[in-house]
């Protein structure tokens, strides 16, 4: 049950580990809990990055331009960010086992029917379909962990192997989505289904079975109103160059989209058992996590878009080729998790997260020199890795940061909100440099100079990526003192 005061519960801090502190023994029975969880999680990062590589091959097949393109990676984080809320709520009142295995079921028959679709319209749906899935599995495999490791060095190490198994799904996507699309990009849809069920076997044989939390409602009309406004408002933003920014259908877009968001707010300061407490942010932690996640996600959904059309369908790298130059992000990420937590235990969140968003922005502005004949070992290695060292450090602190200090009955909603931040921040960010760059056209004109104005018409989404990184650091940065500026209303439920 939620309390009233949980608004102004003090947050609480593990204590610092001494030099004799023990070495973390878990038993057979929570490791497997663990492995079942990060199979999930590897899922989700296998799909971001599987979709990404094989976007020009699903264009030039059916057919798709640019801003069409991006709603095969939209649908997906657009139904994932619209309901992680609701997911991670219904974690808690419903039951965690219960809400992982049937949403874990959808996601599996949503990837068989993604890759068997033969329409664009069937891919995209489908790939929402599978977004709204996860919605309910990455926060329900989330909190188990945060209720089942006790907050501090063991919930620190059991999410940093967990963010390693979404890492290693991301590098193993990039490597399987460059030999799968060599064959179809079919396969690169297909490729998730044996492993969902596997996901699946395991939930049914080793997650346990959790208390739900009673006498509480689910909010579904705010999960409807957020799921709108956020649909309509990355419509609109995707609509706006064909349309014209000051066009009468751009605008009511963007006024209708605003009244519903204004309306989820307003219901969520009503409501007797809100979707979204917003007195949680009153932990400045959960705040700041948040924050730094849409940059974080957002910097880099845009940045993959950007460099994945442009060195494919610009410069003629095979998907193979692609899949094999970013690798190194990935790489670097596995082998930088097994001392994060370590990391995290000594220097707190805080100073990695810094860290973590200041090598991203610098291998995003390292980006900016791209040209049109880049060799790889100078201009994109270096910051490739820079890249998967941000990754390595900040996203795994950003977690901890993000749940640190919140009671039991509110982990679902803190894991919802962290990845609903990222999400919705990818999404944003994805209309955003789609609307930048819908001037190009798909394929280089020849010579020099044609690859030249390609360059000129995708670089904004590079500056698009930079910016977001510079402003999570800023914002990670910020003096202590100041947190409460960042947030005044800070409501509680009704009685």
């Amino acid at each position: 049950m939620l309390n009233s005061d949980t608004a102004s519960r003090p947050a609480v801090r593990p204590s610092p580990p001494s030099k004799s502190t023990p070495a973390i023994r878990w038993s057979r029975a929570r490791w497997l809990l663990l492995f079942a969880t990060c199979i999930v999680i590897a899922l989700d990062g296998l799909d971001v990055s599987m979709v990404g590589v094989a976007l020009p091959s699903i264009g030039k097949e059916l057919g798709l331009q640019p801003g069409a393109l991006q709603w095969i990676v939209s649908g997906y984080v657009l139904g994932y960010g619209s309901l992680l809320l609701l997911g991670g709520r219904l974690a808690d009142l419903l039951g965690r086992r219960t809400v992982l295995l049937v949403a874990l079921s959808v996601f599996t028959v949503a990837s068989l029917a993604g890759g068997l679709s033969m329409d664009a319209g069937l891919l995209i749906a489908s790939r929402f379909v599978k977004g709204v899935a996860a919605a309910f599995t990455a926060p329900a495999a989330f909190s188990l962990i945060t209720t089942n490791f006790e907050e501090g060095p063991q919930r620190n190490k059991a999410i940093s192997i967990f963010t390693t198994f979404a890492a290693s799904g991301f590098s193993l996507g990039l490597i399987m989505s460059g030999l799968m699309t060599s064959l179809s990009w079919r396969w690169t849809f297909l490729f998730s289904v044996p492993l969902a069920v596997l996901a699946l076997v395991l939930g049914v044989l080793f997650v346990p079975k959790d208390a739900r939390e009673r006498g509480a409602g689910h909010d579904v009309l705010g999960a409807i109103l957020l799921a709108a406004g956020m649909l309509l408002l990355v419509y609109t933003v995707v609509s706006a160059p064909g349309a014209g920014w000051g066009s009468l259908p751009t605008v009511l877009g963007f006024v209708v989209a605003g009244a519903l968001l204004a309306a989820f707010v307003i219901l969520e300061l009503r409501v007797r058992h809100p979707l979204v407490r917003f007195g949680i942010f009153r932990v400045a932690s959960v705040l700041r996590a948040n924050l730094t996640a849409i940059t974080l996600f957002g910097s880099y959904v845009s940045f993959q878009f950007v460099l994945t059309l442009y060195l494919q369908d610009v410069l003629g790298w095979s998907p193979l080729g692609m899949a094999l130059a970013l690798l190194p992000t990935g790489l670097v990420v596995v082998a930088s998790a097994p001392f994060t937590d370590r990391l995290i235990d000594r220097f707190g969140p805080t100073v990695l997260i810094i860290v973590g968003l200041g090598s991203l922005s610098a291998g995003y502005l390292l980006f900016l020199r791209l040209g049109t004949a880049p060799v790889y070992w100078l201009d994109v290695l270096p910051p490739v890795v820079l890249l998967g060292v941000g990754f390595g450090i900040g996203f795994p602190a950003i977690q901890v940061q993000a749940t640190t200090g919140v009671h039991d009955d509110e982990q679902g909603l803190a894991a919802g909100l962290v990845q609903t931040s990222s999400q919705v921040g990818g999404a944003l960010a994805l209309a955003v440099t789609t609307a930048l760059i819908a001037g190009g056209s798909a394929h280089a004109a020849g010579g020099p100079a044609g690859l030249a104005e390609q360059l000129a018409h995708y670089r904004p989404g590079l500056y698009l990526s930079a910016g977001l990184a510079l402003a999570g650091l800023l914002i990670a940065a910020l003096p202590r003192r100041r947190r409460r500026l960042l947030l005044p209303l800070a409501p509680t439920p009704n009685p």
